[in-house]
């Protein structure tokens, strides 16, 4: 067989028609913003408009400024801030966002049991806040030169293929942590989905929390911060085997709980510069994983912190610190993953026994947010030359 022929044969067998598009791809992200989100628009900037300018947006992981710039035919960046600037209830755009985060997950999530994990993730803020934004600043250890942050509590699916975010929280100064996880199962009850197990980070770790999750009847594990210089965590951090005990954390008279402790010994043999005995230290309950193997089932909860990479790739730069603004910004990058990751599922895999046939590689998300972007540079042009203002 010549070399053009083997190439005709290549191509019959794949299909005639393209599965996916640019054009079918931006249609599926319009549809899905038309129809969880409501912004008042007047004029030229309408709706859809202001939608895409801010997928556009979005797709380059630029500015509104800059993507008005380079763009014809859309708004000037000014229009287009006075139309964003009348997003001001918190409450309603956080719910908006949720309710959008669960139209596009992948069939099969809902009505399950699944494996959960919770999280925050800190965006830095720098400055004093004004008493709009007090109110939404989460205080934390110091990171890139600050102490303030604004926060996103999210709750994540840790199912192979269909690892999508549920729903997120803007966490406000008053949040506890009990508050955020009982936010998070009233969201996972409407999905009518059961916790097989939850993975908690360790910012997690405090009493209320382990003694609410133990009333529930959760299934969790979360690592024990390790305090105390001869008591504490750290007084089980010894020896060369991996072992379970019980431990009891005591505050005052009639506020204690008692709570499973793993201790987990793994040995650093110059990975990482790490030589010698590596303790680490759970918190369980109800959990049935082998001792040997908690390290490793506990790191399945690093597949959240791979969507906040996700996320910061497609999200919105900006300036403005408006939380309201931030919120919407960070939620619509969360929104793209996980239309990404659906339109993965439905289009571009094959059903056959036993596990659907997943083609991840021939449609990563930085292919999606190309053919978002390409078809918006199609539909609106690209500024091509520059002129100097007259006089």
């Amino acid at each position: 067989m010549t070399v053009s022929s083997h190439r005709i044969a290549k191509r019959s067998e794949s299909t005639e028609e393209p599965i996916l598009t640019d054009s079918k791809t931006l249609n599926e992200v319009i549809e899905c913003l038309v129809e969880n989100f409501s912004i008042e628009t007047q004029g030229i900037c309408d709706q859809q408009t202001l939608f895409e300018i801010l997928i556009k947006a979005a797709s380059s992981g630029d500015s509104i400024e800059n993507t008005a710039k380079l763009l014809k035919n859309v708004p000037i960046a000014n229009d287009i801030r006075y139309h964003l600037n009348k997003i001001n209830n918190f409450e309603e755009l956080e719910a908006q966002i949720n309710q959008s985060l669960k139209s596009r997950i992948p069939l099969g999530l809902k009505n399950g049991c699944l494996k959960i994990a919770i999280d925050l993730n800190l965006i830095c803020y720098y400055g004093k806040p004004t008493l709009e934004e007090l109110p939404y600043i989460y205080r934390s250890q110091a990171k890139s030169g600050t102490h303030s942050f604004y926060a996103y509590a999210t709750l994540y699916v840790i199912t192979r293929n269909k690892r999508v975010t549920l729903a997120v929280r803007g966490v406000r100064k008053l949040d506890t942590s009990v508050a955020l996880i009982t936010y998070f199962l009233a969201e996972l009850e409407s999905l009518k989905i059961n916790v097989k197990k939850l993975y908690l980070d360790r910012g997690f770790f405090n009493t209320p929390v382990i003694r609410w999750l133990q009333a529930l009847d959760i299934p969790f594990m979360m690592p024990a911060v390790k305090t105390g210089k001869k008591g504490g965590i750290k007084q089980f951090l010894k020896g060369k085997k991996s072992y379970k005990t019980t431990y009891t954390i005591t505050r005052d008279e009639d506020d204690s709980v008692t709570f499973d402790l793993w201790i987990v010994c793994k040995y650093g043999k110059g990975k990482r510069k790490k030589h010698g005995v590596q303790y680490f230290a759970y918190v369980t309950y109800k959990i049935t994983t082998n001792l040997d193997y908690i390290y490793q089932d506990y790191r399945k909860r690093f597949g959240i912190e791979t969507s906040y990479r996700l996320k910061n790739i497609c999200r919105i730069k900006t300036n403005n610190k408006n939380p309201v603004l931030r919120l919407l910004f960070v939620g619509i990058s969360f929104l793209l993953v996980n239309i990404w990751v659906n339109l993965i599922w439905l289009r571009i895999s094959r059903k056959r026994k036993g596990s659907r046939l997943i083609y991840r590689t021939l449609f990563t998300l930085k292919q999606m947010l190309a053919f978002l972007s390409q078809a918006l540079q199609r539909k609106y042009q690209v500024v091509e030359s520059i002129y100097l203002p007259s006089g």
